[in-house]
C-alpha cells in the first residue's frame, strides 16, 4: 500500500512532466506548421515492418501525433489510439491540477494517478497492434486507408 506522501510526490513528478511535454508539444506543433515536410524527410524505416511485412505496435504513433496537432482527432485515433487516449487523459490531469494548485487545494479536484490508466494504455496498444495486423494480413491497410 501507498502512503499519501508517495502519491503526493508521484503526482507532483507527473504534473512537472506534464508541463514539460506541453512545452516540447507546443514546439513541435510550431516546427510542424513552419515546416510541414520535415517530419517525412527524416521519418526511419520500421524496422519491425521490414522483417515481418506487419505493423509494430508503434506503427502509425507519429502521423497520430501529427494528425492530432492537426486537429484530426478521428484520423489520430484510426492511426494510433493511445495517442488520442494519452493527450485526453494527460490534458484532463493537468487541467485537474491545475485548478487544484490555484486554488491551494480548496478545490480538491486534481485528478488522482491509477494504475487503471496505464493498463487501459497496455490494451489500447496491443488491440491496435492486433486489429492492424489481422486487417493487414487480410489485404485491409489501415494506416494508408486513414491517410487517404
Amino acid at each position: 500500500m501507498r502512503t499519501r506522501k508517495k502519491i503526493d510526490t508521484d503526482e507532483k513528478v507527473l504534473y512537472m512532466i506534464g508541463w514539460i511535454l506541453i512545452g516540447v508539444t507546443v514546439l513541435a506543433g510550431a516546427v510542424l506548421w513552419l515546416l510541414p515536410d520535415l517530419v517525412e524527410r527524416f521519418r526511419m524505416p520500421c524496422v519491425f515492418q521490414l522483417l515481418t511485412g506487419l505493423y509494430c505496435p508503434g506503427c502509425g504513433g507519429t502521423r497520430a501525433i501529427m494528425s492530432l496537432l492537426r486537429g484530426d482527432v478521428l484520423t489520430s485515433f484510426v492511426l494510433h489510439p493511445l495517442v488520442p487516449y494519452a493527450a485526453a487523459v494527460g490534458g484532463w490531469f493537468m487541467l485537474t491540477q491545475t485548478i487544484q494548485r490555484i486554488s491551494k487545494g480548496r478545490l480538491s479536484v486534481g485528478m488522482k494517478y491509477r494504475d487503471v490508466y496505464l493498463w487501459i494504455a497496455l490494451g489500447l496498444v496491443a488491440a491496435n497492434f492486433l486489429v492492424k495486423n489481422i486487417l493487414l494480413i487480410n489485404g485491409i491497410d489501415l494506416i494508408a486507408w486513414a491517410l487517404k
